[in-house]
């Protein structure tokens, strides 16, 4: 049976102070809820609520917001974001087999993040870096010209 996270305790002392710089502006949703996902690495279902009456919404058309941008995300994420290239040029250079040796040596599958919180792993459309495919990113750094036995040792850095 497959271990899933569990959802950290989150202190939601620090959203005041979030929602306080942007009280009653409701064109400042979507900068408040990134202030949000930068304190907390995702969006808390306890926080829709709040930022919702904050900027003067119902709680649905803050989490409407929330699930239609890509850009925000509902549960919590690990420390390290590994972004996987899709895009043509690195399917055509082994972009797959470069997913599955993320996928066989972390233990999870796109969309997921492993128990300790450490790495979440998600595909892209595309990385813009075609030169190097097949490409991956971890946070901001780019991986070009990978093959499979590489992989270990780029997420050993991390």
């Amino acid at each position: 049976m497959k271990e899933t996270p569990t959802t950290p305790e989150i202190a939601l002392d620090k959203l005041g102070a979030i929602i306080g710089e942007f009280k009653g502006r409701k064109w400042a949703l979507i900068p408040m809820l990134q202030r949000v996902q930068d304190e907390y690495g995702y969006i808390p279902e306890q926080a829709i609520e709040p930022v919702a009456e904050a900027a003067g919404l119902f709680p649905s058309q803050v989490y409407g917001v929330v699930t239609f941008y890509s850009q925000f995300y509902t549960a919590p994420r690990g420390r390290n974001l590994i972004r996987v290239c899709r895009g043509t040029a690195c399917h055509v250079r082994g972009g797959r087999k470069i997913l599955q040796a993320v996928e066989r040596e972390l233990g999870i599958r796109d969309g997921e993040t492993t128990t300790d919180f450490k790495y979440s792993l998600e595909t892209v459309a595309c990385l813009g870096t075609c030169f190097l495919a097949p490409v991956m990113m971890m946070n901001r750094l780019y991986f070009g010209r990978l093959v499979p036995q590489k992989v270990n040792a780029v997420l050993k850095q991390f």
